[in-house]
């Protein structure tokens, strides 16, 4: 705290030492006292007055220890990082039930959520790397052993072996369910299970996996931070750079690594160059290059991620996801832009603010979230399909109208399927975290008794 200064007192403040000190006795009548002077006989003497200027400033106690003027205050959360996990979440959520490929466009959410993490953790290597990193794997892998422990059991329950699973090779299979407690490849699933006429279709397995993918390329990037923060330090360009060439290189064609080792590559490659620009912005280097010119570069990446995806196409046309190149430097540029105008807010502004309670809440649960999502669509098909079965539903036009808006009511029941994994499992994310568990971590207040006074 700076110590407040206090102005010297003004000379006009002090007794003048030309006028004498006047005296209790009134003035001999025979001496007339000039006309221009007033009488000094009632002014009282200032003698006693001390003088401000020689009043010491008092120096600045610094706070007791323990207090909490005397703690150092840690930065709060930037409302604006965790509205964009949010909505990257939200889309996820979205794009994984209705399929709609220019949503890979929109609004690129994988590439956004690795530059916001990628920030953060430039943030924490402030600290001990060594200590970043385990705390880091520490808060990821618990959620992963509660969701690993439900899927192993309903593919085991479904009659699945992985060492007899043709397509794994035998033991090897079984070496690879290590995959699901830390995931450091691609965990084995069997590809059919079960039956199109049971109570999931038979490639259940398969679209419940899918999201360990992104847990796969977090940790290696975790892992591989201090190194590449030290890079971005001597090199800033080359680092940034790096990962746009490799995807280059593999996204051409040029190179070809087979099987799952090659998708892993190909997710390094493709998404390194957000998580380094989130490293890039936490270290102030995104500051240093004019607006104008940041955009601009960002807008032709851009324009070029279009371009290439026009003429290489996948199965779902437009779906980045499919195109590697097109969507690695549509995800850099548009992740640039959003983080060159980040405003660093301390909390929502305006109508923002009315959805703060659900930032907040999915902020603190996007392990939670993002691991489970894919099974809670899932298991909202069941659910609907009972109502087929109502009385009023007993003719061709309810059904007719049942079918049109099937994908709808799918995206209706999952947010409350999500909120009651939210209740079942998110809990987990504070006890890896080492905090108190919470049911429902929405930042909502709660009253606390007054103290009683004495």
């Amino acid at each position: 705290m700076t110590a407040h200064e206090y102005p010297a007192a003004p000379s006009s403040a002090s007794a003048p030492s030309s006028v004498p000190a006047p005296s209790s006795v009134p003035a001999p009548a025979s001496v007339p006292a000039p006309a221009s002077v007033p009488a000094p006989a009632s002014v009282p003497a200032p003698a006693s007055v001390p003088a401000p200027a020689s009043v010491p400033v008092p120096a600045p106690v610094p706070p007791p220890a323990g207090s909490p003027e005397a703690a150092p205050q840690r930065p709060g959360r930037d409302r604006y990082f965790d509205l964009l996990r949010s909505l990257a979440l939200v889309r996820v959520v979205v794009y994984h039930l209705f399929g709609w490929a220019w949503l890979t466009i929109l609004f690129p959410s994988m590439g956004v959520m690795f530059a916001l993490a990628g920030s953060l953790m430039a943030r924490s290597l402030e600290r001990p790397a060594p200590s970043v990193i385990r705390g880091r794997i520490r808060r990821l892998l618990p959620p992963l052993w509660a969701f690993s422990a439900v899927l192993l059991t309903l593919m085991f329950a479904g009659g699945w072996n992985p060492a007899k699973d043709p397509d794994l090779g035998g033991t090897w299979g079984v070496v690879e369910l290590f995959d699901y407690l830390v995931p450091v490849g691609a965990p084995p699933y069997p590809w059919s299970l079960g039956s199109d006429s049971g109570l999931l279709e038979s490639t259940w397995a398969e679209q419940a996996v899918g999201p360990l993918w992104y847990l796969r390329a977090y940790l290696w990037f975790v892992v591989a931070s201090p190194l590449l923060l030290w890079a971005l330090r001597r090199v800033p360009w080359a680092t940034l750079l790096a990962p746009l060439a490799l995807t280059a290189v593999l996204g051409t064609g040029l190179v070809t690594i087979p099987g799952e080792t090659g998708n892993a590559v190909t997710d390094f490659a493709v998404y390194g160059g957000c998580w380094v620009l989130g490293l890039a912005h936490q270290e102030g280097v995104l500051r240093r290059i004019p607006r104008y010119a940041a955009v601009s570069c960002s807008t032709l990446l851009m324009a070029f991620g279009l371009w290439w995806a026009s003429g290489h196409q996948g199965p779902e046309g437009w779906d980045l996801n499919d195109i590697p190149l097109a969507q690695a430097t549509w995800s850099l540029g548009f992740v640039a832009i959003l983080l060159q105008y980040s405003p660093s807010w301390p909390e929502l502004p305006g109508r923002l603010a009315r959805w703060d309670r659900l930032v907040t809440l999915s902020n603190n649960r996007a392990v939670t979230i993002y691991l489970w999502h894919n099974m809670l669509i899932m298991a909202t098909g069941p659910l609907i399909d009972r109502a087929y079965d109502l009385p009023f539903m007993q003719n061709d036009r309810a059904v007719a109208a049942l079918d049109s808006t099937y994908t709808f009511w799918m995206f209706v029941l999952v947010w409350p399927l999500i909120g009651l994994a939210i209740l079942v499992f998110g809990w987990i994310e504070d006890i890896a975290a080492k905090r108190g568990p919470r049911l429902w971590p929405n930042g909502k207040k709660r009253g606390r008794p007054r103290a009683r006074q004495v």
